[in-house]
């Protein structure tokens, strides 16, 4: 098994009818330059489609809620800018629906109906991003049951829902609940529409706040004793930006107390004011963490983008600077990684490695955050970075990638046999930021859409299957961006 959050351990602190018409905002000014990238065409083969048909398991109904609406229209979805290229609309990802798809047979998006904007699916294409050749939704409704009935339970939840830790990695106790699991799912709730999930997940997330009005990061299966005292960063930006696209796509408040925009904004200020250093760098949680303490793999500048645009915080367009500043600094000779993108899961902010000095089941989650931002934005220093990972793990393979690696690239895997979907997913998630990678990307989804990736704990790997397949389906939005 896998151990993960070893500082905090350590340190014991507990689109087909028509269009939406997209408002693609530019990303937030902050004055920094990128790196360049290695090159990389290596891949694997692997195209072959898999089964995975299963039903999206007892949604929550969505009752008509006021708020946004989405206008449809006939207008084209934003072209050009940062990585846009004049072959991009014949190769399919200029945010077109790509009949030559051969995967699913009910490609979206799905037209908004009365409280639901967005409803599954939507196979929104980024125009800087590629894509799966055979994606099927029918994966994505798989993957989102098997993670639902797995891991969501009413059990200790004290009137709510929880998702909570089945075969989790020692030392956690079996069937806890940690503030990433909370995330994680009212993530997946919000693109697969389940309303009532989201709103218990939320729920059951207010019960355990600490005296700065974040969750405690981890709850007993009991929903009576917190064992994780103090936020995790990363759990607590995920719940933030699910909020926001909560808003956009239901609107009002469902059956919250005060709306999903204004819980949403209040979560981005607790945020900011806790774990967000010197208006600057991003903490590992609201109660530790400095300059010479961070980890990497927390770090979402896309959300960060949003958040700024949602708040009028123009100050989180110096976090975004300072993420892949500190990113940036980790890569060198020293480290032995400075063309092949492995970060270490904690280190300073000058990039020397500290505890977690290797690739691992924190680390991994790096290259999903960033490719975000290249596939919402096109921020150059995004696909700088991917560059290094895509490259790294397309020579290796997508059947081949192991569940860790020093930051050199010699594998360390934490498990002596099986696949991590937590290390395949987002690394197949990275790689769509360049169609080069596409024997790799094919691989990469197929292998994933088993729903047997699951070496690093049922819970982890389940939650990494459903929200890497979501991305490379075209279903992991900005929902911001669309009127």
């Amino acid at each position: 098994m896998t151990t993960r959050w070893l500082a905090p351990c350590l340190l014991g602190v507990s689109v087909a009818a028509c269009w939406p018409e997209v408002e693609r905002k530019a990303p937030l000014a902050d004055g920094s330059s990128g790196t360049g990238g290695t090159g990389g065409t290596g891949g694997t083969g692997g195209t072959g489609d898999t089964g995975g048909t299963g039903g999206n398991g007892g949604n929550g109904g969505n009752g008509g809620n006021a708020g946004t609406s989405v206008s449809i229209t006939d207008a084209r979805p934003v072209e050009g800018g940062p990585g846009a290229k004049p072959s991009d609309a014949a190769a399919g990802v200029d945010g077109s629906r790509d009949v030559s798809n051969e995967g699913s047979t009910d490609l979206g998006p799905t037209p908004p109906r009365p409280g639901v904007n967005f409803p599954f699916p939507q196979n929104r294409r980024s125009p800087y991003c590629a894509y799966p050749s055979k994606f099927k939704n029918d994966d994505v409704r798989a993957a989102y049951a098997k993670w639902k009935t797995t891991t969501v339970t009413a059990n200790g939840a004290r009137g709510h829902l929880r998702v909570q830790r089945v075969n989790p990695d020692p030392p956690f106790p079996e069937n806890s609940t940690v503030s990433e699991g909370i995330a994680y799912g009212m993530t997946l709730a919000v693109y697969m529409g389940d309303q009532e999930l989201f709103d218990e997940l939320w729920k059951y997330e207010q019960l355990f706040l600490d005296d700065r009005g974040l969750m405690n990061w981890e709850i007993h299966a009991d929903g009576m004793q917190i064992l994780g005292e103090g936020a995790a960063t990363d759990a607590d930006e995920d719940m933030a930006w699910a909020l926001l696209m909560a808003d956009r796509q239901w609107g009002g408040r469902g059956t919250l107390g005060d709306t999903y925009l204004n819980n949403g904004k209040g979560q981005i200020e607790k945020i900011w004011q806790n774990e967000i250093l010197e208006g600057k760098l991003v903490k590992p949680g609201d109660k530790w963490g400095d300059w010479n303490t961070t980890n990497p793999s927390y770090y979402a500048p896309a959300y960060y983008r949003v958040f700024g645009q949602v708040t009028g915080n123009t100050g989180w367009s110096d976090v975004v600077k300072t993420s892949y500043d500190t990113i940036d600094n980790t890569l060198n000779d020293a480290n032995g990684n400075k063309s092949n993108g492995l970060v270490p899961a904690w280190c300073t902010s000058q990039g020397a490695p500290n505890n977690g000095a290797n690739y691992q089941y924190d680390s991994c989650r790096t290259p999903f955050r960033i490719a975000l931002d290249y596939c919402y934005f096109g921020e150059p220093r995004a696909k700088a970075y991917l560059a290094k990972t895509s490259s790294f793990f397309s020579q290796i393979g997508a059947y081949k990638i192991v569940d860790g690696y020093a930051l050199n690239g010699a594998p360390q895997p934490a498990n002596a046999s099986g696949q991590s979907a937590a290390f395949v997913g987002p690394a197949g998630v990275g790689a769509m930021s360049d169609a080069i990678y596409q024997a790799f990307i094919d691989g990469a989804y197929t292998n994933v859409a088993t729903l047997n990736l699951l070496v690093g704990g049922t819970y982890y790997e389940l939650s990494w299957t459903a929200l890497s397949l979501l991305m490379m389906s075209g279903n992991f939005l900005d929902y911001t961006a669309y009127k």
